[in-house]
């Protein structure tokens, strides 16, 4: 008889939440499912069949937010192997096992420990198994199961913001969209309503509305003004059950701003402005600021200003002040009291961002009239002209009029005008002016080849008031007179060849002339009187200011005639005529068959003014000689310098010299006296420095000695002051050593090192009447003598 082992799930239902169990159709383990091993109940047991034991499974769910006192009871496991002897054991792996989930391992109980949250986690995947307890051997196959935690609503709708903030325009169409919101709730929408979240408004109306689905709020009432009231705070309310009764909610805050549209056209405060200005304003000048107001604001309330009609529509101008909004009248144009006094003008303001919608609100422009007052000032004399010019022929004699210039106070007061000459502008005062009529006549004579045009400055000045004084340019022009003989344009020196033919052109002259007639310059040429006969040479006249040379004859001999110097005479058709004479030189060459020029009776056409070039590569070398020889000498000179007897390799000017010779002590007096520079009154006055080689004998200047009561600075200070006189000193540093301790004791100096400047003994009985502290010193000292005397 075949035995048949099965494992089996038991649910209990908790209280107060039960847990409930679905069959599972398909085996978790084992071989392909076959449905009759798989069924509980219906069949018998004889019927089944299957060669592996395998675990029969359910789905476990379990409700939230459990409120009992205990653990909450999940469901039992059993297998057929238990024959209720305690020998198997149950074990249970996974998701939350042993912690959140355990399990009574003899009896297959499974209890969760605390309260579940499906927002947390919905979903446990644990893993059972029956093992001997002695062996622990498996006696079933390790098979997973699911807990699923059922949700309860106990999450209200949050939304995703805690404030919003929108905008819409002002007079919109009810309707319009303004801003969405969203709450979201943490429950499961597959479960129930607990998820499902509606939407409402608790404050806002009428002015918006919400839709209780999408949480779309919309305008709710017709012509919002902003100008009326800009900011609105709207609470929209969410919640859950689809809306029900004892559904969790959460509210959120709108903060909707209506921004601007332009629906307000300019108004000026007032109808009529009035400004004063004086005449003398010049253009560009701003006489005073107009404002009109727009309850718009940014760019809707933008205005432009503009004189629409008037009496100076030419004279002023009106600009917008993009900052302020303000119109800004300007002067257009110079004003005069004389000629008008009052202006009227009328400014429109107008916005140049305009709404086609609201333009049944009326025209977006108003306007104002603006009453401008002239005031009358002094002003400077004005000249009848901005520029005079006048001409004036060059042989003019002095004081000759030129013409006059005219100027007159524009005042209602007429003063008369003094005329004057800006003396900047007429340096040589060629110019004068008649100060009462303004007549402009010449000082000075002219001549039009110096200069041509003259340009000067004339002042108008008021007599009354020399403060009011106007300038007015002045252009004289000096006209030609034909003054001026025309002359070669340069200076013509040409040749003839020995084998030249008769008639052979042999140069081209051409004139110039300074004066500058109106018609044009016509040039004669033709040889002077005293020469045309005898000449060997015509001259042709080519009618086009210029003429040739020809010669005359056939050949010409050097020999006989090198040079022939031809006076040629031009003349011009001017009034009055001038004419000059003119000389060309021809000589006579050698040619080749080309007519080129060979050779001359002359080394050269041009003879050099200066010297050969032989002369002056002498000169050059002269010149360098004389400075090689200055420099050598300068080097010889600096040659002679003293020469150092202590020569090192180094560059000693800026090291110590440094003298190796220990010497023979005190008692070596002829090496280094040392005395001396304890004792200033043992110099001697014969020893010179040794560093060098004396190139002259300099004395060393006896100071006196420092005597009673000398400070040793005083002592340092004077040696220093004769180091930098010493004539002797080395060109380089040297160490000088001040090493004075004075005069000043009583005593005297107590050193021994004196006592190799000095011949005789001396006595030391005196130590023993300066007490007791100087005692022993006495008997060293007088001691010393005993020795002696014995």
């Amino acid at each position: 008889m075949r035995t048949y082992r099965y494992f089996l799930l038991l649910f209990w239902v908790g209280q107060p939440y039960p847990t409930f169990s679905t069959p599972l159709s398909k085996r978790t383990s084992g071989f392909p499912a076959k449905k009759r091993a798989l069924e509980l109940s219906g069949n018998s047991r004889h019927e089944l069949n299957r060669s592996k034991r395998s675990w029969m499974w359910n789905q476990f769910f379990l409700l939230e937010e459990y409120t009992g006192s205990g653990n909450q009871y999940v469901g039992k496991l059993h297998s057929d192997q238990d024959k209720g002897d305690g020998s198997l054991k149950y074990i249970l792996s996974g998701d939350g096992a042993g912690d959140l989930f355990i399990i009574n391992e003899n009896t297959g109980d499974i209890q969760a420990t605390r309260r579940l949250d499906r927002e947390e986690k919905p979903t446990y995947i644990l893993r059972a198994q029956a093992v001997n307890k002695k062996t622990g051997i498996p006696v079933e196959p390790e098979s997973e199961f699911v807990i699923k935690i059922h949700d309860i609503n106990d999450n209200e709708p949050i939304f995703t913001k805690e404030v919003y903030t929108a905008t819409v325009p002002e007079m919109s169409d009810v309707g319009t969209v303004v801003v969405q919101v969203t709450a979201t709730d943490a429950d499961d929408p597959t479960y129930g309503n607990s998820a499902k979240v509606v939407y409402s408004i608790l404050q806002g109306q009428p002015y918006f509305s919400v839709e209780s689905e999408t949480g779309i709020i919309k305008t709710a009432l017709f012509n919002m003004d902003r100008e009326n009231k800009e900011q609105y705070q709207v609470v929209i309310q969410a919640k859950d059950m689809a809306g029900q009764m004892g559904g969790l909610s959460g509210t959120t805050t709108v903060n909707i701003t209506l921004t601007d549209v332009n629906d307000n056209p300019p108004r000026f405060p007032q109808s009529t402005y009035q400004f004063t200005t004086p005449e003398s304003s010049p253009p560009g000048t701003s006489i005073g600021r107009i404002k009109a107001t727009d309850a718009d604001v940014g760019e809707n309330a933008a205005i432009q200003y503009s004189i629409t009609e008037g009496e100076g529509l030419d004279m002023f101008d009106v600009i917008t002040d993009q900052d302020t909004q303000e119109g800004i009248i300007t002067v257009k144009k110079l004003l005069d009291f004389e000629k008008k006094k009052v202006y009227t003008l009328k400014v429109e303001a107008s916005n140049p961002h305009v709404e086609p919608r609201f333009l049944y609100l009326g025209p977006f422009k108003d306007s104002a009239t603006v009453r401008i007052m002239v005031e009358d000032v002094d002003e400077p004399p004005v000249f009848s002209k901005l520029a005079y010019t006048l001409q004036i022929r060059e042989d003019a004699q002095i004081n000759t009029a030129i013409g006059s210039v005219t100027a007159q106070d524009p005042d209602a007061a007429r003063n008369p005008v003094r005329y004057s000459v800006d003396r900047h502008t007429d340096l040589d005062r060629i110019f004068n002016i008649h100060s009462g009529n303004g007549s402009v006549f010449t000082s000075k004579l002219l001549d039009r080849e110096t200069l041509l045009w003259h340009n000067i400055t004339v002042i108008a000045t008021e007599i009354n008031n020399p403060k009011q004084s106007s300038r007015v340019p002045l252009y004289i022009k000096v006209l030609d007179v034909n003054d001026n003989a025309p002359e070669f344009a340069e200076f013509y020196e040409t040749f003839v060849c020995e084998k030249a033919k008769a008639d052979q052109l042999i140069q081209t002259l051409r004139a110039v002339d300074k004066d500058d007639p109106q018609s044009g310059h016509q040039f004669s040429f033709y040889l002077a009187p005293e020469a045309a006969s005898g000449s060997n040479f015509t001259i042709h006249d080519n009618k086009d200011n210029t003429a040739g040379i020809l010669t005359r004859k056939n050949g010409y001999n050097r020999h006989e005639m090198s040079t022939y110097l031809l006076p040629v005479v031009i003349s011009d058709n001017d009034h009055p005529v001038q004419s000059s004479t003119g000389t060309v030189t021809v000589r006579v060459c050698a040619c080749d068959h080309h007519g080129n020029m060979q050779s001359c009776h002359a080394e050269a056409l041009v003879h050099p003014t200066g010297l050969s070039t032989g002369a002056l590569v002498a000169i050059l070398l002269c010149i360098v000689i004389l400075l090689v020889t200055v420099a050598l000498f300068a080097a010889l000179r600096r040659q002679r310098k003293k020469e150092p007897l202590i020569i090192s390799k180094e560059d000693i000017r800026d090291n110590v010299v440094s003298y190796n010779d220990e010497g023979g002590g005190e008692e070596d007096t002829q090496a280094f006296d040392i005395g001396t520079l304890r004792n200033p009154e043992a110099i001697e006055d014969s020893k010179l420095r040794r560093d060098i080689v004396p190139e002259a004998l300099f004395l060393p200047r006896r100071t006196p000695a420092a005597r009673d009561n000398t400070d040793v600075r005083d002592f340092i200070n004077q040696r220093l002051k004769e180091n930098d006189t010493d004539p002797t000193a080395p060109p380089y540093d040297s160490l000088a050593t001040y090493a004075y301790e004075g005069t000043g004791s009583v005593a005297d100096s107590l050193s021994s090192l004196e006592s190799v400047t000095t011949d005789g003994d001396q006595d030391y009985d005196y130590l023993s009447d300066w007490g007791p502290r100087f005692k022993k010193l006495a008997d060293l000292y007088g001691g010393a003598d005993s020795d002696k005397d014995s």
